[in-house]
């Protein structure tokens, strides 16, 4: 499994959704109190990221 979406529960209870490739994760998002709102989240990811811009405010 070359890069995939994992959702998980961390310390405080709450659903949290992490980007890995390659057994490194690249983002994580805030935390969720459903995990209806963290499958929400990737599928938001899954249709709008591709598009995305980039924004550089180095």
């Amino acid at each position: 499994m070359g890069h995939h979406f994992e959702i998980y529960k961390d310390k405080k209870g709450e659903f949290r959704v992490r980007f890995k490739y390659n057994k490194e994760i690249m983002f994580s998002t805030e935390g969720y109190s459903s995990k209806d709102s963290a499958k929400n989240a990737i599928k938001s990811i899954q249709k709008n990221g591709p598009g995305a811009d980039v924004v550089d405010n180095s």
